[in-house]
């Protein structure tokens, strides 16, 4: 958390303060100007850009210190009334960042040097266009697309029928291909380019050599086919694969646009937890007069008027009021907080009926949601980024065709007789066909696709391809209580009464003096009146009294129902039900005590039930060998007595969104696979921070979008299940995999022509390209497998 400093700074002793010096948002660095202030967009405070340039260059971003950097007393700022007013829209200082290698940063957009892969923001906006990638990618594909279906279907056709004379069919198909490779194709050679020129051979490589070598090869063998020995003539011209590069390229180009537009949603969450503050506050000023602001202009010390419905709009204190506030966005309190002078507010929490004055005590990047905010983007940028086994190998792979393809042109050139440079380019081109990455890079998408496929038929949704990767590694599991465990709604369990009464006589008093409260507890208890037939009676003189319950008159009987403070406040003797009401607390059960014209009547508690399907999770998850610790908002009393029921050991109350954060980190530093299942906004940054986030589906977009696995159920079961494909597909991808490299282990010297001496066997391309379509087959063919299996 931040640190609070002393609130009063003279204007040349503030840090950082410095005539002429340019401010910006750490945040959103488009944000400049020439004074302190705010971040129109993230409410973060503005600091000298000179001191985050000098950060960024020093590699800082990431770290803790980072974080208490960001959050600055609101001392330094708070007192400049003046209003904080974007300047035009500009990159500089802007930083962007390789997904996979986040070692990789620099101030424009551009290419991972070492994978290929375009880089991203590091912190998104609010209002960010479209990934002007994605846009050139969908525009190349969809003009090209109808030229490579043309182009292939001419090469299909010829082999069935003769349409053409000659060589006019390969001039038709060079005509048609050009365009697709040269242009379409022409993001894939530049980076294929990038990767020799920074000896970081990756799977660009692979494509630009491959399609590269199929078109100049097509290309000789129509612009000068006489170079070609006669066996390689057929129908009056030799063979060309121009159908090779003009599908490689656009399908290519689809697999991009797919991974483009999943990688777009992984700032989602950060989007959604600045989505939750409100755009305006209503100040009280000195004179009385109230008036309605920009969340920007919001200052420490400013009085504001919190109404019925409208969100809190900063961290602050209760001056004069009382309300039930719903916290749960942010604390995971599954019931509202009753609010009166002197409780603690907490920003973008929902106010519900009643009103509120309170007092601005912290803004910006002080505030619990600035601070949730910067620790899902640190836990998002400091997750290990997911290795590809085919990326693991693919530099020395490339090299070793690459070398293969020399060494075939040179020795055919060489031993090969007069003929011998003909053949050696023949066969050189149909090592680099046969070793296409066709199945290399289908190897692992097509398991993940049909991985992903089979899980959403279950419920289960994997973010991306790591989150199925990674599954199967996770031996401890921490969750959330509320929502994941239990419910998340209050249900009515049981009356206990006193001597004289019944228990409907308890039930249908309390009922009928709840009906007039909105509390979610009251509601369980109406609810269950209602259920049972019971009829209502009108309530008179009601009256809600802040923290301890309510108070009324039905049936001309003075009603009392609340805590034990309020039993106590009204000298009412609960010493006949207090044991049993401390063991109904001791089971996780919320009690309140009625009380009949001040004498007591009985008990009644409301639970949040445990899910019927958590006991059956939390035995598969033992003997699947993972551990499971609770980590809950709820009090600890609580929460242990849920664990008690449930067998879990280690459990962890009151914690806050940082707790969760810290134990997450905690159980990773001590070597172990950590997975974290919660429903809650406060969920968040643990979510994110834990090698993987598991939300329920019935829980809020934020925690569903700082999740790598949703349960679209909120069933806990599904984690076994989801741990049974991930092990299902781990195995499926090696298998694809191992058979991609055999094939291109016998593949390529066959097509170098080792077997000629001994059988006079020599690899046409033609037949090189069809053994790569059949590779590609067989790998796609055994993913399909994870369909069917059990």
């Amino acid at each position: 958390m931040a640190h609070t400093h002393p609130t009063s700074h003279a204007e040349g002793s503030r840090p950082g303060s410095d005539k002429g010096s340019i401010y910006t948002c750490p945040m959103h660095p488009e944000i400049e100007q020439s004074s302190p202030g705010n971040c129109p967009i993230c409410h973060m405070f503005l600091v000298p850009k000179a001191d985050l340039a000098k950060e960024s260059a020093q590699g800082k971003h990431g770290e803790h210190h980072h974080h208490d950097r960001v959050g600055h007393s609101p001392s330094e700022h708070h007192h400049h009334d003046q209003a904080v007013e974007p300047s035009t829209q500009s990159t500089t200082g802007a930083m962007y960042i390789c997904p996979m290698h986040p070692q990789i940063r620099q101030d424009h957009p551009g290419h991972c040097p070492i994978c290929g892969m375009s880089l991203e923001a590091e912190i998104p906006t609010l209002d960010e266009d479209e990934n002007p990638e994605l846009k050139d990618f969908r525009q190349r594909f969809w003009w090209s697309l109808p030229l490579t279906i043309i182009v292939v279907g001419l090469a299909m056709s010829m082999h069935f029928v003769h349409w053409f004379a000659g060589g006019i069919q390969s001039w038709i198909e060079l005509i048609l291909t050009t365009p697709v490779v040269l242009w379409a194709g022409w993001p894939f050679f530049v980076r294929g380019v990038q990767s020799v020129r920074n000896m970081s051979p990756n799977m660009w490589t692979l494509i630009s050599l491959g399609t590269g070598a199929a078109y100049l090869y097509s290309v000789v063998a129509t612009v000068t086919p006489h170079v070609f020995p006669p066996a390689f003539f057929d129908m009056g011209r030799v063979s060309v694969y121009f159908e090779a590069a003009a599908a490689i390229i656009s399908l290519t180009l689809f697999g991009q646009m797919l991974e483009l537009k999943a990688r777009s949603q992984t700032s989602q969450a950060i989007k959604s937890l600045m989505g939750l503050a409100p755009k305006t506050a209503r100040r009280i000023n000195s004179d009385g007069s109230e008036e309605d602001i920009p969340l920007a202009h919001v200052h420490v010390g400013d009085k504001l008027r919190v109404r019925p419905g409208e969100k809190v709009p900063v961290d602050g204190l209760v001056l004069d009021g009382s309300s039930a506030v719903d916290e749960s966005m942010l604390t995971g309190e599954p019931l509202p907080v009753t609010k009166h002078a002197q409780d603690k507010l907490i920003g973008a929490t929902q106010n519900t009926t009643g009103a509120l004055v309170m007092r601005a005590d912290k803004i910006g990047a002080e505030t619990v949601l600035s601070q949730i905010v910067t620790m899902v983007a640190q836990a998002q940028r400091s997750r290990a980024p997911m290795q590809r086994m085919a990326d693991s190998i693919a530099g020395y792979f490339v090299m070793a065709v690459v070398a293969a393809a020399i060494l075939t042109f040179f020795a055919w050139g060489f031993l090969g007789g007069t003929q011998g440079w003909v053949y050696g380019l023949i066969n050189a081109v149909a090592v680099l066909i046969i070793a296409c990455p066709c199945a290399l890079g289908l190897a692992t998408p097509m398991t993940i696709m049909v991985a992903t496929g089979r899980a959403a038929t279950q419920g289960i949704l994997f973010k991306d391809a790591a989150a199925i990767e990674n599954f199967h590694k996770i031996n401890t599991l921490i969750v959330d209580k509320t929502g994941t465990l239990t419910e998340g709604r209050p249900r009515f369990d049981q009356v206990i009464v006193a001597p004289g009464f019944t228990e409907q006589d308890v039930l249908l008093f309390a009922a009928s003096l709840d009906q007039g409260s909105e509390h979610p507890l009251a509601q369980a208890i109406v609810q269950k009146a209602k259920d049972d037939g019971l009829t209502l009676q009108p309530v008179e003189h009601f009256d809600s009294i802040t923290g301890m319950g309510v108070q009324g008159h039905v049936t001309g009987k003075q009603l009392f129902l609340g805590n034990t403070l309020l039993m106590s406040r009204e000298k009412v003797d609960i010493v006949t039900l207090k044991s049993q009401a401390e063991s109904l607390r001791a089971e996780g059960a919320s009690v309140m005590y009625l009380a009949v014209d001040n004498n007591l009547a009985g008990i009644l508690s409301v639970t949040d039930p445990v899910k019927g399907s958590t006991a059956q999770a939390l035995d598969t998850l033992r003997q699947l060998g993972i551990q499971t610790i609770m980590a809950t908002g709820d009090a600890t009393t609580t929460a242990r007595a849920v664990g008690k029921k449930l067998g879990i050991d280690t459990v962890h109350g009151e914690v806050t969104p940082a707790d969760k954060y810290d134990l997450v980190e905690k159980y990773q530093n001590e070597g172990k696979i950590v997975a974290m299942a919660g429903d809650g906004i406060n969920d968040a940054p643990a979510l994110a921070k834990a090698d993987i986030g598991v939300a329920m589906g019935t829980g809020t977009d934020v925690a569903m979008n700082s999740a790598s696995v949703t349960l679209v159920k909120g069933d806990l079961r599904s984690i076994g299940q989801a741990r049974h494909l991930s092990d299902l597909t781990i195995k499926n991808m090696k298998q694809n995999l191992g058979f991609a490299f055999i094939y291109n282990a016998l593949g390529v010297p066959i097509a170098a022509g080792i077997l000629y001496p001994w059988t006079g066997w020599l690899l046409s391309p033609l037949i090189a390209a069809l053994a790569m379509s059949l590779s590609s087959v067989s790998v796609i063919s055994n993913a399909l497998r994870l369909r069917t299996m059990k």
